[in-house]
């Protein structure tokens, strides 16, 4: 297992090989204008409680969630912003934005990867955190070793994860036992289709 600090300095590449690649920048967004964008977003009234089964019962999924087309009309202007800085950022064009609000430390998302499916090949997936700090896991699926990344991912932090690492790795938000406030996560994607 491999955990990193809250305070690299620049874009830290986490891995790089066949298997994918992973690179975590901690100030993409500067602290006020993250901030700015997680009060905006918190109170925006995008926000909808999602039901799934699981364990055989219809439940509601542990955080709140909203998706918008990059070319949405009514995008909402903290989302416009972002998005410009994530495509100047990267080099890449996406066409979707999918938001998950984890409303405290009871919220969560459980390990997985993107759906392969719904995505153009060949193009990365882009986080932005905002709000409170949260821990993700990233595990390899098949690797001898076994490869675990813990990261913290603050607010204002980019993590850019390319389309193959979504073959072979899955990511998580795990619940967590101490008290914590919001966060929002920004998840940038190519959609087939978009």
């Amino acid at each position: 297992m491999t955990q990193f600090s809250l305070f690299a300095q620049g874009p830290l590449i986490l891995l790089d090989d066949a298997s994918g690649r992973i690179v975590y920048e901690e100030n993409l967004i500067p602290a006020e204008q993250a901030s700015q964008w997680h009060a905006q977003l918190l109170d925006s009234p995008i926000w909808r409680q999602q039901r799934r089964m699981m364990y055989e019962r219809e439940l509601d999924v542990p955080r709140l969630t909203a998706h918008f087309a990059a070319e949405d009309a009514d995008l909402p202007e903290p989302l416009r912003s972002a998005l410009e800085q994530v495509c100047a950022s990267t080099g890449e064009h996406f066409n979707s934005i999918g938001l998950n609000l984890y409303r405290d430390e009871h919220d969560s998302v459980a390990m997985h990867n993107d759906r392969l499916g719904d995505l153009q090949e060949g193009h990365p997936i882009a986080l932005i955190s905002l709000g409170e700090t949260r821990r993700m896991h990233i595990r390899s699926k098949k690797h001898a070793p076994p490869r675990r990344l813990d990261l913290d991912l603050a607010a204002g932090s980019l993590l850019l994860m390319s389309w193959e690492t979504q073959l072979h790795y899955d990511h998580g938000i795990p619940k967590q036992t101490h008290p914590l406030g919001p966060r929002i996560s920004l998840a940038f994607r190519t959609r087939k289709g978009d």
